[in-house]
């Protein structure tokens, strides 16, 4: 059976162990129901994901031109404390920026490989621990805007790192971190002004499973463009990646606007 499509990034749910849902247009593809089936990848080409065209992706599914010039891709999204709308201060399109920033963000503790702290729209929880490859996480503060966000994982991850390391959290290498003892550590190094938005009675877990056979000892990222076609035996889905057999991992978000032809056999 063959699809045809444009990558975007998995859509997911999580139950007792997460569901992944892959959007080839005309069809949806639950990647949990193709574990252990051998799937071949093809590079076609490219398809914007905001302009629709057939440019080369320069990132995150976006060409050149549109990466460079589109609100959804300022940089207050990589980098939270630069956000201004709460300011009335334009980046690229203040509407838009003030729909996306001036709403309930959550600053949270995730495991990953490693104890890392992060943000994300309260609207994208757990979708982000999920994208993360997390396997627990719990909120640190609700606040009401992106830039009070921003500037609190700023001054936590003086303490804590905000990054996650792909290959061991890929290989299931995950440290051993009590949530709660950390969130409540880490709550005496959060700004002023963020302060007033820490409860001390949030202290739910999300604890995350994914669906994966088995675990790779040693990995290696697959290029898609590079190699123009892949085949393998899908063991796993973790974050925003496939795994497959051989230690071979795709990352699908890294890969979106790029039109492929997905094969199951």
């Amino acid at each position: 059976m063959k699809y045809q499509g444009v990558l975007k990034k998995m859509i997911t749910e999580l139950q007792d162990e997460v569901q992944y849902y892959l959007d080839m247009e005309e069809d949806f593809l639950n990647m949990n129901q193709l574990l252990s089936k051998n799937i071949e990848i093809q590079f076609e080409g490219y398809q914007c994901l905001c302009c629709g065209e057939a440019k080369k992706i320069y990132r995150q599914g976006y060409c050149y031109d549109c990466f460079y010039t589109s609100a959804s891709v300022g940089d207050w999204i990589m980098k939270p404390e630069l956000s201004k709308a709460h300011l009335d201060i334009e980046d690229r399109d203040l509407a838009y920026e003030k729909k996306a920033q001036l709403q309930p963000h959550i600053v949270y503790l995730a495991v990953s490989s490693n104890l890392k702290v992060g943000v994300t729209r309260k609207t994208q929880v757990p979708t982000r621990w999920i994208d993360q490859g997390a396997t627990a996480a719990i909120e640190v503060v609700e606040v009401p805007n992106r830039y009070l966000a921003g500037i609190a994982e700023v001054a936590l991850k003086s303490f804590v790192s905000d990054k996650t390391s792909w290959q061991k959290m890929l290989k299931n290498e995950i440290v051993s971190v009590d949530l709660v003892e950390e969130r409540e550590k880490l709550k005496v190094y959060l700004p002023e002004e963020v302060k007033p938005y820490f409860s001390e009675t949030t202290k739910k877990i999300t604890e995350i499973h994914y669906p994966v056979i088995h675990y790779p000892k040693k990995v290696k990222s697959l290029n898609i463009e590079k190699e123009n076609s892949y085949s393998g035996r899908l063991v796993g889905v973790k974050g925003q990646y496939l795994l497959f057999e051989g230690g071979t991992v795709f990352n699908v978000r890294n890969n979106e606007g790029y039109k492929v032809s997905i094969s199951i056999f």
